[in-house]
């Protein structure tokens, strides 16, 4: 069977086997609060590439310790953490797989505690720090954020640089700048969260503004063959109060201007205690109506987690690939069993699994089955 979903897609120098990828998941598992990866990414990770994703994604990786969405976040504003993820970077690069960072700031939503830890803000006590945003607004349930002033603006553009030639150097195929999720440029993006009335705020340039600056910046550092990816939330589902999907369409356009090659497509997480529309596909029609209308390449995320389902998206042209997340983590191996169910073939199998494969011959092995 010819599959859209198992063609190759290529972006600038960078060549994915395939079009099902991995989504960014946090994993909170920095025990050591440092922003060093450890072995549990290594294998977290890992497994997606032996299993034969297309892509995978870091986690949303922070580009200054206080922005972390919390003390046992990843980063990559120290060369020892470079040094970590390049290991990591190696082995999916072993499995045939592409490999890419996320860079993140979290804004007023950082140095909270993880699911299993406690709820709310991290006190300084505990590991916590002070937070800063765009306006001194809380998230709700969390401490309010002191608003940044240009210096302060400056410096995070300077980070997500810095941070982009560090993942570079570690050996990432691609860059993706997180601006969703109620994350920092999110932050800057929507009206609900930004009530500057100076250059960063007010009107749709001026609440994109920092977004395209690193955007730019980022796209210095990756120079003309590296592929750079933007994720956004599509919607804040406040329309017409909040940030709209025709805001996003526009905004899309002047990231195709200022280098980005692709879009990630989510929603929401601005605001707790939205109503959100959630099922399978819930989030593809976003997707579509940016790539349509903005020229640019997007993907999909959000509920994908059937071959057939994933393979209808792609072919349909309604996105370019498919992110996918929790149904990678209940079968790390999903692209070699939807290779199977698709009926196409595949040559990644990993040697060591091939007697595993759907369509190997039962045999007896030395040492069990």
């Amino acid at each position: 069977m010819t599959s859209a979903l198992f063609s190759p897609l290529a972006i600038r120098a960078v060549e994915t086997r395939n079009r099902l990828w991995v989504s960014p998941l946090c994993q909170y598992s920095c025990e050591e609060q440092d922003g060093v990866p450890s072995d549990w990414h290594l294998v977290h990770l890992g497994s997606f590439a032996r299993g034969g994703a297309g892509l995978v994604m870091s986690e949303a990786t922070a580009v200054t310790p206080d922005g972390r969405i919390s003390p046992w976040d990843t980063g990559i504003w120290n060369d020892e953490q470079r040094d970590a993820w390049a290991r990591i970077v190696d082995f999916i690069h072993g499995q045939g797989a592409v490999a890419a960072i996320q860079l993140a700031h979290a804004g007023r939503k950082a140095s909270t505690h993880r699911e299993w830890s406690g709820t709310g803000s991290v006190h300084e006590s505990e590991g916590g720090w002070a937070t800063a945003a765009p306006s001194a607004i809380a998230y709700d349930g969390y401490d309010e954020p002191a608003a940044l002033d240009e210096d302060g603006i400056a410096a995070i553009v300077d980070a997500f640089g810095a941070a982009a030639r560090r993942s570079l150097e570690a050996g990432f195929d691609v860059l993706e700048v997180h601006a969703a999720h109620g994350y920092l440029i999110h932050q800057f993006l929507s009206p609900l969260s930004n009530a500057r009335t100076d250059r960063w705020g007010g009107g749709l340039v001026g609440r994109a503004r920092l977004l395209m600056h690193v955007v730019r910046r980022v796209r210095a550092e990756a120079g003309p063959d590296v592929p750079v990816f933007v994720r956004v939330s599509a919607t804040d589902w406040l329309e017409p109060r909040g940030w709209t999907l025709d805001d996003t369409v526009t905004v899309a356009k002047w990231l195709r201007e200022a280098g980005a090659d692709l879009v990630d497509t989510s929603t929401g997480g601005l605001v707790p205690g939205v109503h959100i529309p959630t099922g399978p596909n819930y989030q593809v029609s976003h997707a579509a109506a940016i790539h349509a209308r903005a020229g640019i390449a997007a993907t999909a995320v959000g509920q994908i987690v059937d071959a057939h389902q994933a393979e209808s998206i792609v072919a349909s042209g309604q996105a370019d690939a498919v992110f996918v997340g929790r149904e990678f983590m209940r079968d790390p191996h999903l692209p070699l069993r939807a290779a199977h169910e698709l009926g196409v073939d595949i040559d990644y199998w990993p040697r060591q699994y091939r007697r595993a494969s759907y369509d190997a011959r039962p045999s007896i092995v030395a040492d069990g089955d």
